[in-house]
């Protein structure tokens, strides 16, 4: 299933409970499982559904049966080795693992992301750091449990304050989940004697709204991809046909690409279209009021009517967040693939800025999703198919850029030299023809017709120059020369360090933060350019 949807970003369920269920509240817990999960098959159709989940006896076997009559693929996040995590469980309850094990898409041994203190045991140390996985790696957590503190510190109460607080210590970085970017699905599970609350009783925790606009915004993806052809992959020079998460995440790279190229060109043609109704509305007012073409009124209106439509069919296509964020999606996918394929562990939404985040939350959720499961296996080399490659991208970049700059100034300069001269021309026009001296030195025959086109004549620079100013101006040009040049300068450099270094994690880290700040920069000024008729 995922491989026919690798175009799509997965809505990871992760899943937390308790090992020890109580027989009598089993039929409340499976109904209100299910019930949850089918609810948001049908809320998010165009999403597929992933669940992630250590298979530990109870709750998280309970779960993964629902998953499986649901027909949710599953990612099987293992503790501990198959062969030594099943000590800890019943003979039945072996079987029920090795099924959902043969039937998961991904089974692996989870990462550590703490170091061990010296007083932990082993064993509660690695389902803390699977705890922990499944938490980082998904959207929703749904936990059975009962609602009180956990006893050894990796439960599922700490799952839930990793999903909710990131109450965890990474060796890198600080947790980049929490209640504002992941919801746990509560499920009372009460254990022994409690009566206090029923069993299978949903309570929602977390940022309901801000993790809905999340899911809102991955199903709109979702669905504009289906709608893109396949695209064809020049990242990497031979991407691993083993790796699964390799090929998702290139899958996902080449719809966000897409998708950022057809916002861009819908982005840029309604500036052209606004910026040619300024200067026409401009000169249009210019008409009416010097050439007294009062018929022009109507016009006027017209335009003005053009113009709005023109704003609000880009206000309803989201033209421009769809551009910025399809394209922070692309470039954060961009550096993660090339991390991968080198055989880093290094996470990609770890080196987000915190302005990065909360802007484009749903982007880093999706991240966080696309990397659940094996780690990579095999280190490839990176410097050709990365660095070089964004070294020649950035300088064709700034050629390119500088072109579109050298001939906006060019025509912005013209127009204050063909402005100069038309106002030398008026003047001498009125020395000598009009009403600035006495007696005119040469008088002249209609000399307020001549008047008229002279204001005509200047207007129309202005027309030109608020057309320049409406279009040019609002694609930063500067700014992007800027970054350009800054890049292509910054990955001449890394070339030379990784032929000298190696590819170590720190040049790695380099590169990718580096990379991710130059997006984020681009983010903030483009985001102010809204698509909008000016006539000043």
């Amino acid at each position: 299933m995922l491989q026919n949807a690798e175009k799509k970003i997965p809505i990871v369920i992760g899943v937390s409970g308790h090992r020890r269920l109580r027989a009598g509240d089993l039929p409340a817990l499976r109904v209100s499982v299910r019930e949850k999960l089918s609810a948001l098959q049908n809320e998010y159709p165009h999403s597929p559904l992933v669940m992630l989940c250590s298979l530990a006896e109870g709750a998280d076997l309970l779960c993964a049966d629902a998953s499986e009559e649901l027909g949710i693929p599953l990612l099987a996040a293992l503790p501990l080795p198959l062969e030594e995590y099943e000590k800890d469980f019943s003979p039945e309850g072996v079987r029920c693992l090795e099924k959902h094990c043969a039937r998961a898409e991904q089974v692996f041994v989870t990462p550590r992301s703490e170091e061990m203190p010296a007083q932990r045991d082993f064993r509660n140390h690695a389902y803390r750091q699977a705890g922990i996985y499944v938490s980082s790696h998904c959207h929703i957590l749904l936990a059975l449990w009962d609602g009180r503190p956990g006893e050894y510190g990796c439960g599922t109460a700490e799952a839930v304050g990793f999903a909710l607080e990131g109450v965890c210590g990474p060796e890198n970085g600080l947790p980049v989940r929490h209640a504002g970017n992941t919801l746990v699905w509560h499920v009372i599970t009460p254990r022994g004697e409690d009566e206090s609350a029923a069993a299978g009783e949903v309570r929602v925790l977390g940022d309901r709204q801000a993790v809905q606009e999340i899911l809102k915004y991955t199903e709109e993806f979702n669905r504009l991809a289906e709608k893109t052809p396949q695209a064809e992959q020049e990242l990497l020079p031979d991407p691993d046909p083993g790796d699964p998460i390799l090929g998702r995440m290139l899958g996902v790279y080449g719809a966000a690409s897409t998708l950022t190229g057809k916002n861009a060109r819908q982005y840029r043609l309604t500036l052209a279209a606004l910026a040619v109704a300024s200067a026409l509305i401009a000169m249009a007012f210019l008409l009416y009021d010097e050439a007294e073409a009062i018929g022009l009124i109507l016009v006027i209106g017209l335009l003005l009517l053009l113009s709005w439509l023109l704003q609000r069919l880009a206000g309803r296509s989201d033209c421009l967040r769809r551009y910025i964020e399809y394209r922070v999606l692309a470039e954060c996918l961009r550096v993660g693939i090339y991390l991968r394929h080198a055989g880093s562990g290094i996470r990609v939404e770890n080196l987000l800025s915190w302005t990065q985040q909360t802007e484009t939350a749903w982007v880093l959720d999706a991240l966080c999703a696309l990397r659940a499961g094996c780690p990579p296996e095999r280190e490839h080399e990176i410097r050709t198919c990365w660095v070089e490659q964004q070294r020649a991208y950035h300088r064709a970049g700034e050629e390119k850029t500088r072109r579109e700059d050298r001939f906006s100034s060019r025509v912005v300069g013209a127009a204050l030299r063909l402005s100069v001269l038309l106002y030398l021309l008026a003047l001498l026009f009125e020395l000598f023809c009009g009403g600035v001296l006495t007696t005119p030195l040469l008088p002249a025959e209609n000399a307020e017709g001549w008047r008229t086109l002279l204001k005509i004549a200047l207007g129309s620079i202005s027309a030109m120059t608020l057309f320049v100013a409406n279009y040019y101006g609002r694609l930063s040009l500067p700014r992007v020369l800027s970054d350009h040049g800054k890049m292509e300068r910054f990955f001449a450099r890394m070339s030379e360090k990784l032929l000298e270094e190696g590819q170590t994690d720190a040049l790695l880290t380099t590169l990718a933060r580096e990379e991710l700040i130059e997006n984020g920069n681009w983010c903030s000024y483009q985001r102010d350019n809204t698509p909008e008729i000016s006539l000043s």
